[in-house]
């Protein structure tokens, strides 16, 4: 194993009686790396996560967390782990401050040290103005605040994140993803969202799985290039111009499909190449010999949201939902 692992997974299997939930996944994050874990509803993501946080046994299979193996060694492990589970379970009847006190003394943390550390993780999460308020009378976002701060509070080595932005305001969201941003360096991170703005804009690494099983690892530029759109030329013309741009750009050499939309007085369209034909510069100089203006246009690097979509099924059973409530 590479020094510097963090996070390890070889063949992990879960199922529930003759369901399998999670199917021979295995994986490996190291230090420094935010790695985004993909899937739709029911993929198998939340199962995986709390077999590697030590909460739920594997079927089969083998998790580390720093070189512990989290069930031969599962106090040790957790001590160089932070959580946040699905839905930020928490004690409703504790007030902020309390609920992260508590969470201190788990940790072995106690007097100077535990009060610097609550202190450290509420002003990283904005916490302090609500420190002394029951959790009950706490809205969603500032109750998946006070989840990510037990998360932190004792400085882990490894992260893992289920949603952690869930509930949150774009401000908030905008303060959490730095907060992740300034960890990453001396950690490793898992991320579970299915908010694909976070995956670009926080993860070095992607994983998809569907159906339990893993479908695509890579980065994020390895995700777009598998999109249909990668290499695709997207460009909008004026509406009363469409027709004629249409009819032109349909007789461009190189050209495997043309898809239009429009709105607002505009008409978009999206030339797909043939093999790497490059359409940039002729679709730039065909439409302009034709005295038809462009008003934008752009080479498509791929998209996350095309590449997930055809990697994984819509329907990714509902009985791998069921199947975890069982063990909510």
């Amino acid at each position: 194993m590479h020094m510097d692992c963090m996070i390890k997974a070889h063949e992990l299997t879960r199922r529930f009686g003759s369901f399998v939930a999670v199917d021979g996944i295995s994986l490996a994050v190291q230090k420094g790396e935010v790695l985004g874990f993909l899937g739709p509803n029911g993929a198998g993501k939340t199962t995986t996560m709390k077999i590697l946080t030590g909460f739920l046994p594997a079927t089969s299979g083998m998790a580390e967390i720093c070189g512990l193996n989290v069930t031969d060694h599962p106090i040790a492990a957790r001590q160089k782990l932070g959580y946040l589970p699905e839905g930020a379970p928490l004690y409703d009847d504790m007030t902020a401050g309390g609920f992260l006190q508590f969470i201190a003394q788990v940790r072995g943390l106690s007097g100077m040290a535990a009060k610097e550390a609550i202190q450290k993780a509420a002003q990283s999460v904005h916490l302090l103005p609500v420190l002394h308020q029951p959790i009950e009378t706490l809205s969603k976002g500032y109750r998946r605040r006070v989840g990510l701060a037990q998360a932190i509070l004792h400085d882990p080595d490894v992260l893992i994140l289920d949603e952690p932005t869930d509930g949150l305001d774009p401000n908030q969201k905008h303060e959490v993803r730095r907060l992740i941003e300034q960890m990453a360096p001396n950690k490793a991170i898992l991320i579970s969202t299915h908010v694909l703005e976070e995956v670009e804009a926080l993860c070095s690494r992607l994983i998809i799985i569907d159906r339990g099983r893993i479908v695509a690892d890579g980065t994020p530029a390895d995700l777009k290039a598998r999109s249909r759109y990668h290499g695709a030329v997207t460009l909008e013309v004026s509406t009363d111009q469409a027709e004629a741009a249409r009819s032109t750009l349909a007789e461009m050499e190189g050209l495997a499909n043309l898809e239009q939309h429009e709105s607002g007085g505009l008409t978009r369209f999206t030339l797909f190449p043939q093999a790497k034909a490059d359409l940039l510069d002729p679709a730039r100089m065909l439409l302009g010999g034709h005295g038809i203006t462009i008003r934008q246009i752009a080479l498509e690097a791929g998209r996350i949201d095309d590449a997930f979509r055809a990697l994984t099924h819509s329907d990714a059973a509902t009985d791998a939902d069921r199947a975890e409530e069982t063990i909510a």
